[in-house]
């Protein structure tokens, strides 16, 4: 199992506000890592900082090469909130190839093979025939597919998503969880969730940030070691399905 990317001591935040303190955390192959916290805790932030978004104030951010940046095709990222316009009319499959970030920009001129990979993503995603729609004709959920597939159709060795299932129902989000548990066989994944409930299902580790950074082995947590983490959650039950609810987050 190879390292993908360490960080080392890092702090971290904006406009001189420390929002992330002495952060260790390594990513290595095929990882599983779910990240949960309070809003306003840094989740958000770690992910800028490792996508080289936002320069630590301290400490080292070192990608597999050795090199302090993520060069290449390493890093696949799902944002909370894209910026793709629905209302422009750009097809499905062009999103998806805007992942391979061409020269040309979003409406470039993408080879056969590229067009042919393109393609066979959407397949992979069991969304194929939605390839020639255009975004404004799709729901949440078809959306957040082709979003899934702009950010692995360059075969990223890392995959980190935001938040990934805010905008859909729970059927998908259960379907969504169940793509990302097959995408692991091939790549690493971070995920941030608010929902503790569902992540532990799918992710093999979970990482408590709130300021700092606590790093749990196991997929399962308690309530009392969430609070050891000083990561205000609580765990809640509905029938057999635990959910979770923050409570109020003091800096």
């Amino acid at each position: 199992m190879g390292k993908i990317v360490e960080l080392k001591n890092v702090s971290a935040g904006y406009t001189g506000e420390v929002i992330l303190r002495e952060v260790n955390l390594v990513v290595n192959d095929h990882d599983f890592i779910g990240i949960i916290g309070p809003n306003g805790g840094g989740k958000t932030t770690l992910l800028k900082v490792v996508l080289g978004l936002i320069r630590p104030y301290k400490g080292s951010v070192t990608f597999f090469n050795g090199r302090e940046s993520s060069h290449g095709n390493i890093i696949g990222y799902l944002p909370q909130i894209n910026l793709i316009d629905t209302r422009f009319p750009i097809s499905v499959t062009d999103v998806v190839l805007s992942g391979l970030m061409s020269k040309e920009g979003i409406l470039g001129r993408y080879s056969g093979k590229q067009k042919k990979l393109a393609l066979e993503t959407l397949e992979k995603m069991g969304i194929h025939n939605l390839r020639d729609k255009t975004v404004g004709e799709l729901s949440g959920g078809q959306l957040q597919r082709v979003y899934l597939c702009r950010a692995i159709i360059s075969s990223p060795r890392l995959l980190m998503l935001d938040e990934p299932s805010t905008f859909v129902d729970t059927k998908f989000e259960t379907d969504f969880y169940e793509i990302l548990k097959e995408l692991n066989d091939d790549m690493a994944i971070i995920v941030v969730s608010h929902d503790v409930g569902t992540i532990t299902w799918y992710v093999k580790t979970i990482a408590c940030v709130n300021r700092d950074l606590h790093y749990h082995p196991h997929s399962t947590i308690t309530q009392e070691q969430l609070a050891a983490y000083n990561c205000p959650i609580q765990i809640i039950t509905h029938g057999d399905v635990p959910h979770t609810v923050l409570k109020t987050h003091n800096h």
